[in-house]
């Protein structure tokens, strides 16, 4: 009896400790897993928590997962929740026996960190873009970006809005931009946050009822919200040529409403527009809708036959007309869903396809007028500068701003089950979201990503981080062999050089007190 009455009292305690964490991790709000999975969530913790030692004998190396590798995810994490983001020991990479590692040549002596209260300094490390969008053509509402890295276009839809709402959010407290997607204008982007509006091959925003651009319609929207650049997406790394579509699953009312579209249904964005389909319609395009709005106008891109960029950089150079910005997707970019062979094999890479635009411009003398962004996986210090070395002006991130507001890279986007609530419609799994908490995590991420940019900057003996060039940065190889960005892709000698004008220019603008 004594033990049996024991036993009793021993369940009675686990129930009620049980019962305790449960009612804990509902109740907070910091963790998504833990507020989506009691207890369970838990596991993951503690797993994570001796990854380092269990890796030594199993499972995989810190380099050795993908899209992000175990260090990068944890840079990324670390770095949104303002902790500790280095790393002890020393590197563990093999530099001299690895291919295509990069290699970032300091100068000396480094160039002084920026003053409190100028742009750069903690806590915000405000780094704004050298160029001024939209300034070229002479737009109406021209202006220079605040930040050389902006938040890329993921649709509510594709995202929960929680997870939108925490991301622009983040953009207004980062001073960033943040671009909608194709999905529209919806009530999670009107929290503080610039936005960049994208026009996408379904118009969703932009439409009237049988589904074609309407210029009217785009002006309503963008009257909406805070919209200071307009996007016209050709393509995207992931799946060009495919279109999209978001599973019926995950049309919810509210996002039939906005896109104008049947709840329920698969929502499909055709492979092409139907306002233009020729470079010269396209462009002619652009300066309707730019002389209806006012606003710099870009395109979205990735890169494939390149007749179609030496013809659009000819036609550009022969007629003033055209895009304000370009920005390229590299094939290694996110989506939601997509066929593995249009995510694994259609379309260059990022550098391969950058390198080839950046020249037809430069070839024509236009790279000083088309402000260039980068997107696709360049939301880690390293990556970024090498985007900057090879001509970006300002670059864009997408999924590692969502793992800055919980991500865990579950690879769940298509099935809407994300376990952390931010690529899924399911109200359970977001409620686990907090959209305030999140939103700090995001700027925080953004924030210290340009500050090491800058100081990586610094560290070659510039200002800012848009003048790297080509011949600052190195790609060893095996054999004690090493090539710069220059020599990899071909770029003349003119191009991309730090000249001291550019140099005085970038540390004036470097010298203007935010406070």
């Amino acid at each position: 009896m004594a033990r049996a009455r024991t036993l009793r009292r021993l369940g009675a305690g686990v129930t009620a400790a049980v019962g305790g964490v449960v009612a804990y991790d509902v109740m907070q709000r910091r963790h998504a897993i833990l507020h989506n999975f009691p207890v369970l969530g838990h596991f993951r913790y503690m797993l994570e928590s001796v990854g380092p030692e269990l890796r030594q004998y199993i499972v995989t190396g810190n380099d050795e997962e993908r899209p992000f590798s175990r260090d990068q995810r944890a840079w990324v994490y670390m770095s949104s929740k303002a902790k500790r983001n280095t790393f002890g020991f020393g590197s563990d990479n093999d530099m001299e026996r690895v291919d295509d590692y990069l290699v970032i040549k300091h100068a000396m002596p480094p160039w002084p960190a920026p003053e409190p209260g100028r742009p750069g300094s903690p806590p915000l490390h405000l780094v704004p873009a050298l160029k001024v969008l939209g300034g070229a053509h002479g737009r109406r509402h021209a202006f220079r970006p605040a930040s050389v890295v902006n938040i890329s276009g993921m649709s509510f839809g594709a995202l929960s809005g929680a997870a939108v709402e925490a991301l622009n959010r983040g953009a207004a407290a980062a001073a960033c931009l943040q671009t909608t997607g194709e999905g529209g204008l919806a009530p999670a982007h009107c929290h503080g946050g610039e936005l960049v509006f994208q026009i996408g091959t379904g118009y969703f925003g932009c439409r009237d009822a049988e589904g074609r651009f309407d210029l009217d319609a785009l002006q309503a929207s963008i009257a909406q919200a805070p919209v200071r650049a307009l996007e016209i997406k050709l393509s995207q790394g992931a799946k060009p040529g495919l279109g999209g579509m978001l599973p019926g699953r995950k049309v919810t009312p509210e996002i039939a409403a906005i896109r104008g579209v049947q709840p329920g249904v698969d929502c499909v964005s055709p492979p092409r527009h139907s306002a233009f389909s020729t470079v010269p319609e396209l462009c002619e395009f652009i300066e309707l809708v730019a002389a209806a709005t006012g606003l710099p106008i870009g395109i979205k891109s990735a890169v494939g036959v390149q007749a179609f960029w030496d013809e659009l950089a000819a036609h550009m150079a022969r007629t003033g007309t055209g895009p304000d910005y370009v920005c390229i997707d590299g094939g290694e970019g996110g989506t939601g869903a997509a066929p593995l062979a249009f995510s694994d094999h259609v379309a260059l890479p990022f550098k391969l396809g950058f390198s080839r635009v950046y020249a037809a411009f430069a070839h024509n003398g236009l790279a000083d007028d088309i402000v260039f962004i980068g997107s696709g996986r360049l939301g880690l210090p390293d990556a970024a500068l090498f985007a900057f070395g090879m001509g970006c002006d300002m670059v864009n991130v997408g999924r590692e701003a969502m793992l800055s507001i919980g991500c865990i890279q579950s690879q769940r986007c298509h099935t809407d089950r994300c376990p952390t609530g931010v690529a899924t419609q399911n109200r359970w799994l977001t409620r686990g979201l907090d959209p305030t908490l999140k939103a700090e995590r995001c700027a925080n991420y953004v924030r210290i990503l340009r500050g090491e940019l800058l100081a990586l900057a610094g560290t070659c003996g510039l200002p800012h981080p848009a003048l790297i060039g080509p011949d600052q940065l190195e790609i060893l190889s095996t054999g004690f062999r090493a090539r710069t960005i220059r020599e990899v892709f071909g770029y003349d000698e003119t191009w991309l050089q730090a000249d001291p004008a550019r140099v005085d220019a970038a540390a004036a603008l470097m010298q203007i007190a935010t406070d």
